[in-house]
């Protein structure tokens, strides 16, 4: 059986008792293949002495005899610590929360121990480590915890509560689960893969990737594991890429599609002819895609079943921050709206945040009604009244374009006619939210069919992962800036130095500019103590509105923040884009969504704590009107002290990667250099909206980190697709087999 069949609860695994399984499940590890594949984040190699002194090397593995025990502290924060002492030094363990370790570390006797040090207080001490007696049954019948390379799993939380016993019950239940079932376990990669590859067979590869014998077993298993997680995305990449080829191919033989593909439909033109300014190349390049893509399906419908089971446009909109993608998503709809299968259509845009959606409705009023077209806004705040009569008009065809929310997916919203979905800033949007609003089409009142899908990103996706995620989409790119619109300025500043940019702020608010100051708390009130107890120090938003309104006496400033309620956010921006508010004083909130053409500066205070895609979206609220404009990243110059650190000791705030990020933004305005940079430091999940349901289920496998083995897997997939469309031949018959029996990841509406 393939390890995705093994579908046995954690009970059946020897030595699960009834609430050890409980726990199990309830913190997602539902199934022997579950727990099998709960894949190690990381090894311990105890194979290996490495004495006391050694302790700033790495982990220190040595036997070691008990010289004393030792108490501090008083009533529950009472603590033991125990003396320790092997051939090379002494050291200190400090026991939080294992007072029992004072009746099984006996003084005088020596145990084995394994952890991980550092120097405090004078002495070598140690709150992660684990022992075990040096004689006895444990010797003698071979320990589980030394002496080879144990695995460290990431802890449900569940069994985190003590690490060192969930890590040592996962070892001894994987171990149980292996020599129960791995014998059963079959190969998925097809046999002439894993020969020419050189790979491990499955069963041999999972007992490795837990409990290997040496390093290159461990990397020859994880090898083997990666490719076969890529291999399978691959594909199901392959064999949605392939539909969408054939679909293509009967695009260009239908000369009626072929001649109206990239036309412009009546409403599209009339916008057109409207507008005060011409599209940009890459605006124009966009909707002619778009509109070829549309014209297909709408103008050949009898094409469609040839087309692998019914056509639509399924197609990625890139373009960096203000390149214009929300106008050629009016235009696409507008394209639906004309072209509705000899009926009205319609379309729906949804946006992430209620600020946006706003937004977005706003300038659908204001460019689309003169078209006599009846745009409307939906989100989850709207009033029962008033909500009921907007669902009964859309399921009337009355609504045109509908702008929203995720509201646009409820139970409720029945549409009569949805010919296109626009997502804009997919990446905020798990899979199955996207795939919720796509069967709106299919139960629409005229059964008009699976909607034509546009994803927007302003968050460019590097093409490493495009090939990954996306591959089975069309992509479209804007890659220039609408006419006039200006490079913004980048510089960095320590904290000490920011009265200097407030001063040069100040020139530019005397000018009549706008400026925002973004900071990553919200503020001080009771919700935030945590908050202030472990990050003290840090600005924020609430407190640093009023020390502004100090700086800047002359101008007003408003507040902005995820826990104003709607009205008094859509207010304070109403207040900034008039040009009443000269400051705004936010969190990153404003990161998506705000357009005030005005607005020439943007201040980040604690510039270090914000990731790349964030830090180039709040760039890019500036510099949307013909003035020169500025982002100031302020960046700290050393850690708040937390309680019990050396008062003396100041740390730096700026790791690695927070020195990477700034350095990134002061050398580049181009959004697919920075999004390449912020893929290599975050990894693929957040920046593609993969995590968020699945869409890469990948256990072990990183498209980034393993971009060689993502590489090599598209090839075979392709090939073997190429080969044999159905995967049916005998050589190929392990894969479909998996793709039927087994799916390792799911299939989406994309």
């Amino acid at each position: 059986m393939f390890l995705r069949e093994l579908n046995k609860p954690p009970g059946s695994v020897k030595g699960v008792g009834e609430k050890t399984a409980a726990d199990l499940v309830l913190s997602g590890i539902s199934s022997v293949a579950a727990l099998l594949t709960h894949y190690p984040r990381d090894w311990e190699d105890r194979s290996h002495a490495a004495p006391l002194k050694n302790w700033s090397r790495g982990p220190v593995c040595t036997t070691v005899k008990i010289l004393a025990h030792d108490w501090f502290g008083f009533g529950k924060m009472r603590t033991l610590k125990i003396h320790v002492e092997d051939e090379s030094a002494r050291a200190v363990l400090v026991c939080f929360n294992r007072p029992f370790l004072g009746r099984v570390l006996e003084i005088g006797k020596s145990y084995r121990l394994w952890g991980k040090f550092y120097y405090k207080y004078g002495d070598i001490q140690s709150t992660s480590f684990e022992v075990e007696a040096e004689t006895g049954a444990a010797a003698e019948t071979g320990s589980t915890r030394f002496g080879g390379i144990l695995p460290v799993y990431p802890l449900p939380a569940k069994l985190g509560r003590v690490p060192s016993r969930g890590q040592n019950l996962l070892r001894r239940l994987v171990r149980q689960a292996l020599d129960q079932y791995s014998s059963l376990l079959d190969d998925e990669i097809p046999a002439s893969v894993i020969k020419t590859g050189g790979f491990l067979h499955k069963a041999e590869a999972i007992r490795a990737i837990h409990f290997p014998s040496s390093r290159a077993e461990l990397e020859h298993a994880r090898q083997t594991l990666i490719f076969e997680e890529l291999f399978y995305l691959e594909i199901n990449v392959g064999r949605r890429a392939a539909e969408r080829s054939r679909a293509r191919q009967l695009q260009a033989r239908s000369s009626a599609a072929a001649a109206h593909g990239a036309s412009l439909s009546p409403l599209q033109s009339e916008l057109l002819e409207r507008l005060p300014f011409h599209l940009s190349p890459g605006q124009e390049t966009a909707i002619a895609e778009i509109n070829a893509d549309m014209a297909f399906a709408d103008e050949a419908p009898g094409n469609q079943a040839d087309a692998g089971g019914g056509y639509s446009m399924a197609r990625l909109l890139q373009g960096d921050v203000g390149s214009g993608k929300t106008l050629v998503a009016f235009l696409a709809a507008l394209r639906a709206v004309d072209e509705g299968r000899g009926r009205a259509g319609q379309a729906a845009i949804m946006a992430p945040t209620e600020l946006l959606a706003r937004q977005h409705a706003e300038n659908a009023a204001r460019l689309l009604e003169p078209l006599g077209l009846r745009p409307a806004f939906l989100t989850g705040n709207l009033k029962a009244r008033g909500r009921n009569r907007l669902l009964a008009a859309l399921a009337d065809g009355e609504v045109d374009i509908i702008l929203g929310t995720h509201a646009l997916f409820s139970k409720d919203v029945v549409y009569r006619n949805l010919r296109l979905v626009v997502v804009d800033e997919q990446h905020r949007f798990g899979v199955t939210q996207r795939q919720a609003i796509l069967a709106k089409g299919e139960t629409s009142l005229l059964k008009s069919g699976a909607p034509h899908l546009l994803m927007m990103s302003a968050t460019p996706i590097p093409r490493t992962l495009a090939l990954t995620v996306f591959g089975d989409l069309d992509v479209s790119v804007i890659p220039d800036m609408p006419p006039g619109r200006k490079p913004v300025k980048t510089h960095l500043a320590k904290e000490s130095n920011a009265a200097k940019v407030y001063d040069f702020v100040r020139k530019e608010l005397e000018a009549g500019r706008q400026a925002y100051f973004v900071y990553p708390l919200i503020g001080d009130d009771a919700g935030m103590e945590e908050t202030r107890n472990t990050q003290a120090n840090l600005k924020d938003a609430v407190s640093m509105a009023g020390e502004l309104q100090r700086i800047f006496p002359q101008y007003p400033v408003a507040l902005i923040h995820s826990r104003l309620d709607d009205e008094q956010k859509r207010e304070a921006m109403e207040s900034f884009r008039r040009g009443e508010i000269k400051i705004l004083a936010a969190t990153s909130v404003v990161e998506v969504g705000v357009d005030v053409p005005n607005a020439s500066c943007m201040v980040v205070h604690h510039a270090e704590r914000f990731g790349l895609s964030a830090l180039h979206q709040l760039r890019g609220r500036v510099g949307r009107g013909g003035e020169k404009s500025y982002c100031f990243l302020i960046y700290s110059e050393e850690e708040p002290r937390q309680d019990g650190d050396d008062p003396a000791a100041a740390r730096p705030a700026l790791t690695d990667d927070g020195k990477q990020r700034l350095r990134v933004m002061l050398e580049s305005n181009d959004g697919f250099v920075i999004a390449e940079e912020d893929l290599k430091l975050r990894g693929p999940g957040q920046i593609a909206g993969i995590e968020q349901s699945g869409y890469l289920r990948l256990g072990i496998a990183d498209p980034v980190r393993d971009s060689g083995a993502l590489l090599a897997a598209r090839k075979e997939a392709f090939a073997m697709l190429e080969r044999d469309p159905g995967l049916l031949f005998p050589e190929n018959r392990v894969v479909a087999e998996v793709l039927e029996r087994a799916p390792p990841f799911t299939e989406t509406a994309m």
